[in-house]
C-alpha cells in the first residue's frame, strides 16, 4: 500500500509539474508558416500545433502568410512581441535568403530566437534511368571529361536543392550546368523523361521513382545513410568529405534574449518532439524529428547562414 501511495504521489507531482509548466506558457499561440497551406512546412506546423494543444492545453492557430520566399511571414513574426504568442515555422530558405536577396526587412541572425529544429530530411543525388554513370565516381569522371556538357535540374534558383547542386560542383571540382524549373514536379518529370540527366531532390519525392525504377539514386546528402535507403551511400562516404546539405525546418520566436518564456518554449517543443506519435506522423512526410534545441540550434542557424553565403558567392549567384 505504501508503495502504491508513493507511486500515486509521484504521478500527481509529475502531473502538477507539467500543469505548472503549461501555465507558464502563453495560453494561445499563433504559428506563422510563410508558405501556402498544404506543403510540408504547413503540415509539420499543424502536427506541432495539435501536439501542443494535446500535451500542454494551449490553443494554437496556424497562420499561412506566404510570399517572397518566406520573407513576408518572417517579417511579420520579427515585428511581433517576444512573449511567445507568435512563432515562425519555416524551411531552409530562412538561412539562404540573406545571401540571395539584396536586402531583407530584418536581420536573420538577430531578429529571431531559434527554438528548435522541428524536422530534417536528406536530399538525394539522382540520375535518369539510362544515364551512363552508375555511381558518384563515374559521374564526377564524366563531368570532368566533359566540362559544361552535363546539366542538373532543380525546382528553382536559390532553393535548397539548387544549392545542393552548387555545393556538389564546388566540392567535386566539376562544371555542370544548372537548369532551373518552376517547381520540383516539372523538374522530376524531365529527369524521368531523360531530358535532363541529374537532379538533387528530397527523399519523399525521390523514393517513389526509385522504387518504380524510373530513376536511380547515387547518393544521399546527409552525413548518415537514410533509413529509407540503407544501401545508398552518402556523398561524404564516396569521397566528398564533409558534404552535408539536408532539408530542415526550424521553429523561431521574435528575439527574446534569455527570457523565461523562451526557455519554456524550448522545453515544450522538446517534449512535443519526444512524443512517439509525432515520429510516426513525421515519417508519413518523409522527415524525422529534429535534435537541436535552444542555444545549439542558434549556433547551427548561424553556421548555416555562413555556409550557404559562401556557396552562393562561389557560384556567383546575383542577389535579387
Amino acid at each position: 500500500m505504501r508503495k502504491l501511495a508513493a507511486i500515486a504521489c509521484s504521478l500527481l507531482f509529475l502531473g502538477l509539474a507539467s500543469m505548472a509548466s503549461a501555465q507558464d506558457l502563453p495560453r494561445s499561440i499563433k504559428i506563422v508558416v510563410p508558405f501556402p497551406a498544404g506543403g510540408t512546412t504547413d503540415i509539420l506546423a499543424r502536427y506541432v500545433a495539435q501536439s501542443l494543444e494535446t500535451r500542454h492545453g494551449i490553443t494554437v492557430l496556424v497562420d499561412n502568410r506566404a510570399g517572397a520566399s518566406g520573407v513576408i511571414g518572417s517579417q511579420w513574426v520579427a515585428a511581433s512581441p517576444p512573449d511567445g504568442g507568435v512563432l515562425l515555422l519555416t524551411a531552409t530558405h530562412h538561412v539562404i535568403n540573406p545571401s540571395l536577396r539584396k536586402s531583407l526587412p530584418y536581420d536573420t541572425r538577430t531578429a529571431f530566437s531559434p527554438v528548435a529544429v522541428i524536422a530534417t530530411a536528406p536530399n538525394a543525388l539522382v540520375v535518369s534511368r539510362d544515364f551512363a554513370a552508375r555511381n558518384v565516381s563515374d559521374l564526377i569522371a564524366m563531368a570532368k571529361a566533359q566540362p559544361g556538357k552535363l546539366s542538373f535540374a532543380s525546382s528553382g534558383v536559390g532553393g535548397a536543392n539548387h544549392l545542393s547542386g552548387e555545393l556538389f560542383k564546388q566540392m567535386a571540382g566539376v562544371d555542370i550546368v544548372h537548369v532551373p524549373y518552376k517547381g520540383a514536379a516539372p523538374a522530376m518529370n524531365d529527369l524521368i523523361g531523360g531530358h535532363v540527366p541529374i537532379m538533387f531532390d528530397t527523399l519523399p519525392t525521390v523514393i517513389p521513382g526509385a522504387a518504380a525504377g524510373t530513376l536511380r539514386v547515387l547518393a544521399v546528402t546527409s552525413r548518415e545513410r537514410a533509413a529509407t535507403l540503407p544501401d545508398v551511400p552518402t556523398l561524404d562516404e564516396v569521397g566528398l568529405k564533409g558534404f552535408e546539405a539536408t532539408a530542415w525546418f526550424g521553429l523561431y520566436m521574435p528575439q527574446a534574449g534569455e527570457s523565461a518564456v523562451y526557455g519554456r518554449l524550448v522545453s515544450a517543443i522538446q517534449d512535443v518532439l519526444a512524443d512517439p506519435s509525432i515520429k510516426e506522423k513525421f515519417a508519413s512526410q518523409g522527415v524525422e524529428p529534429g535534435k537541436l534545441f535552444g542555444a545549439e540550434f542558434a549556433k547551427f542557424v548561424d553556421a548555416e547562414i555562413t555556409k550557404w553565403g559562401r556557396v552562393v558567392e562561389a557560384a556567383n549567384l546575383q542577389p535579387e
